[in-house]
């Protein structure tokens, strides 16, 4: 009896340790819902290679773009608890496409487990190079002597930059008309050209142009200067002390993953983001590393969701 309780005790421990092994040979899916090369992707790339250091698991980014985010959203919903999916994305899709969106096939209230907040990124107000206004003072006082001309395009419709538009508009008291591009790279083709008087978009968006000449950053949006333009004041250097914030990127598990799991992931994401090189990086990139538990995310989540609600409202905006 005895040694069939050693047997079974030892099969028992065989099992277990199988089962662990197991877990940590199978990869962890980070899904990206953009394509390849931008922004969220390269810091989705940069977490997962310091990421599979510390879990000694490997970490595999997978770009699932389409509708603007949201098909990755609605993959996660859909993956298994405990499958080791995971979604990095930016604000829009937690926060900002409830609000637009009449129907959406997911609810990041529900369908989410928070893990860690990332990164933040602030947005910058360009116009063309040649442009007469050389601050937000001046370009408003364009737009109120050329009221025919007051627009400003952003790379999409209901995206930040185009609420951080209206809001500019309603401070300053002008009527700004929006104009909406798909992408930042029609919108900055648009004010190179001249057939948008200004822009606003991610401020990494603007910096090559900016730096070649082609366009004049005269405002960013944090609540200080941006570390990639140290020389550009911001809006509320400028007067304008509500115009401020920015995006970010935040990695989200299935509903009901479980606690243990995430709680490692989010400790590995915050290990990583402490690192040097990360930071160099993501400085690179005109993004500034955070970080944070699950519960620093969710009001993080409640903040935005707060302060954009009475904006997109007002402002009218549905999308489709």
């Amino acid at each position: 009896m005895f040694k069939r309780r050693n047997l079974l005790a030892t099969a028992a421990l065989v099992l277990a340790a199988s089962a662990v092994q197991a877990q940590s040979d199978r990869p962890i899916r980070l899904m990206v819902g953009f394509p390849a090369g931008g922004s969220i992707d390269t810091v989705a790339r940069v977490l997962a290679d310091k990421m599979k250091d510390d879990l000694r698991q490997p970490v595999l980014v997978e770009n699932k773009p389409g509708a603007g985010g949201r098909l990755a959203a609605e993959l996660l919903k859909n993956a298994a608890p405990d499958s080791g999916t995971y979604m990095i994305t930016p604000v829009v899709v937690p926060v900002l496409a409830p609000l637009v969106f009449n129907k959406l096939n997911y609810n990041p209230l529900t369908d989410f487990t928070p893990v860690s907040h990332v990164c933040n990124f602030g947005f910058g107000l360009s116009v063309k190079a040649d442009h007469p206004a050389k601050n937000i003072p001046e370009l408003i006082t364009w737009f109120k002597n050329n009221p025919q001309k007051a627009s400003f395009g952003s790379p999409a419709a209901g995206s930040l930059p185009h609420f951080f538009g209206l809001l500019l508009g309603r401070e300053a008291k002008v009527d700004m008309v929006h104009v909406a591009y798909n992408g930042g790279a029609p919108l900055q083709t648009a004010v190179i050209g001249d057939q948008v008087p200004a822009g606003i978009d991610v401020v990494l968006e603007w910096l090559q142009n900016h730096k070649a000449g082609k366009v004049r950053v005269i405002a960013t949006s944090g609540t200080a200067r941006s570390r990639a333009l140290p020389d550009v004041p911001t809006f509320r250097e400028q007067g304008y002390p509500n115009i401020v914030g920015g995006g970010w990127f935040a990695v989200y598990a299935p509903a009901k993953a479980p606690a243990s799991e995430v709680e490692r992931v989010n400790k590995a994401i915050n290990k990583a983001l402490a690192m040097t090189d990360v930071n160099e990086k993501f400085l690179s990139l005109g993004l500034e590393a955070g970080g944070g538990s699950p519960a620093d995310l969710v009001k993080l989540m409640e903040a935005d969701t707060q302060r954009w609600g009475p904006i997109v409202k007002a402002s009218g905006f549905k999308a489709d």
